[in-house]
């Protein structure tokens, strides 16, 4: 593995290549990109379906059950957040690493003992922590958090946390086997509307926040039974015999999953500290309004995160390989356009954030400030690139859980300051600042071990398309107040805005590496069109 010291460092916003690219370098390029786009945009078009039509959901179940109902399921989740962390032992993330490379090296017998041993220790330890959350959930419900009302539910809880695990970690041998696609069709395009129309025929039906659990459960048990089918189709043959022993997983494999577990940890603390010191501090009405705050804030980053589902295979083979300035090439040009297209959908999160709460009800209305803070801070998040799996798939896993072990202490410290004086805008604060602070950490080591820097002039191109989209969504806003209905005026915003931002970069904003992707895009959209047109003869 390289060290930092043969990595050649890439000058403060200078381009990562002096000179022009060679043919093969081009093809190499083009093949990276061609690969990460076609695997992302599966998994981007299917977050970006399941977030359209979630947010329709969220506004019906926000209105059908109330900020109450809703605060006891943010609670509930805190309590399976918190023990989903050790249920999983790290091992889905282990599969993604792992998984990849016994099938590269054919290393079958490895690749049985680390499905069979695998799915084992995970029915093992969500058998014994589903018990945790019967017999410890009652006590934290009335005495933590002093809502009684969350005890009859908890032996769902207990059923949404046991189907996650399996899911996830199902779901992540399929990104070991470079499959994203197929699992986004099956939890994206078939759980997700399937847990929505049970969700609704529930509810209809008078059973309010039990029917959203059952609708949870069952939705999740199908979605189990889908990606169990895949894997074992997917899996090679001699991998799937279940012929003696199954072999013991490796020390590599142990010592992993043992970094991530402990990642785990931090990143609960992270995520949820603030719902749970809101939920000690308030209440489960203001639980619900800043859980609804923040599930619009998580759509923020849709397309890093779509990025980050294939780019993390990327960034350990071509660090493998020793080709680092493939991968910051490709590390500049996708965090330029993650940024570019985030830009406009933050912009409208903000523009617009008293009436996107408003939709949800009157209650949510006053949470519009929670959704401004944490749309600036997942702006950081999407402007500094993947610097997070640089980290962890380039074997700098312990200087990230050292990062993350910092940030959570902030997070916590500040939760504590902030949220007794300010409230859910307090808690909304601390996250933004812990987000932006933790960011900034990462991606200077980023640049001090990897030599990676994901700026260069290109970013200049993004200026005119940005400022075109910018003046369409504020115009939008002036005339805002002529349209009744806020979820048309929210809309038009959007779809204007992205116009804008499209046709003047396809006009001034695209370099060598732009157009290089885009002709790959291209040739695969006009592709699928002639072979559609093929079949129709």
């Amino acid at each position: 593995m390289p060290n930092a010291a043969s990595v050649r460092k890439t000058p403060l916003l200078e381009p990562a290549l002096k000179l022009l690219p060679s043919p093969e370098e081009s093809r190499d390029f083009r093949q990276q990109m061609g690969h990460i786009s076609r695997q992302s945009s599966v998994f981007f078009v299917g977050t970006v379906f399941t977030a359209a039509t979630g947010y329709l959901f969220k506004i019906y179940l926000a209105r059908a059950l109330g900020a109450e109902a809703l605060g006891i399921y943010a609670l509930g989740m805190t309590i399976v957040g918190f023990l989903g962390i050790f249920n999983a032992l790290g091992l889905p993330q282990a599969a993604v690493r792992f998984v990849a490379a016994y099938c590269a090296t054919g290393k079958t017998e490895l690749l049985r003992g680390f499905l069979g041993r695998g799915m084992f220790l995970l029915l093992f330890s969500n058998i014994v922590l589903g018990g945790v959350v019967l017999r410890a959930g009652p006590w934290i419900a009335l005495h933590f958090y002093h809502t009684q009302a969350l005890h009859p539910y908890l032996g769902w809880f207990a059923l949404i946390m046991v189907a996650g695990a399996l899911n996830t970690f199902l779901g992540q041998v399929l990104a070991g086997y470079k499959d994203v696609a197929r699992r986004t069709i099956i939890t994206n395009f078939i759980g997700s509307p399937a847990m929505m129309v049970l969700t609704l025929a529930l509810v209809a039906l008078g059973m309010g926040l039990r029917g959203y659990l059952v609708a949870q459960v069952g939705s999740a048990a199908m979605v189990l039974g889908l990606l169990a089918a895949v894997v074992w189709r997917t899996t090679p043959g001699a991998a799937r015999s279940f012929a003696g022993r199954f072999p013991a997983l490796e020390k590599e494999v142990m010592s992993f999953s043992a970094v991530i577990l402990g990642t785990g940890i931090l990143e609960f603390l992270m995520s949820q500290a603030d719902k749970i010191l809101i939920g000690f501090y308030l209440g489960a009405r203001e639980v619900g309004i800043y859980a609804v705050a923040t599930a619009l804030v998580t759509f923020v980053p849709v397309l890093l995160q779509s990025v980050n589902q294939i780019f993390s295979a990327s960034i350990a083979d071509l660090y493998a390989r020793g080709q680092q300035e493939l991968l910051g090439r490709v590390f500049q040009t996708l965090t330029k356009w993650i940024l570019g297209l985030t830009i406009p959908l933050a912009a409208v999160m903000i523009l617009f954030a008293s009436p996107l709460m408003r939709i949800f009800g009157r209650d949510f209305a006053v949470g519009w400030p929670i959704l401004v803070i944490g749309t600036i801070g997942q702006l950081v998040n999407c402007g500094v690139g993947s610097v997070g799996y640089l980290l962890l798939m380039s074997g700098n896993q312990r200087r990230l859980i050292r990062i993350e072990a910092v940030m959570a202490a902030l997070m916590v410290l500040l939760s504590l300051l902030l949220i007794p004086h300010w409230g859910i805008t307090g808690a909304a604060i601390a996250a933004a600042i812990t987000n932006v602070m933790g960011n900034v950490w990462y991606l200077g080591e980023v640049r001090s071990r990897l030599g990676l820097w994901p700026y260069n002039r290109s970013y200049l191109r993004l200026a005119l398309p940005l400022g075109g989209a910018l003046a369409v969504l504020f115009g939008v806003r002036m005339v805002f107040g002529a349209i009744r209905q806020d979820w048309a005026g929210i809309g038009s915003a959007l779809l204007l805005g992205y116009l804008a931002f499209i046709a003047i970069a396809l006009a001034f904003g695209l370099d060598a590496d732009d157009q290089l992707i885009a002709k790959a895009v291209w040739a695969r959209v006009s592709g699928t069109f002639r072979r559609a047109e093929v079949s129709a003869t």
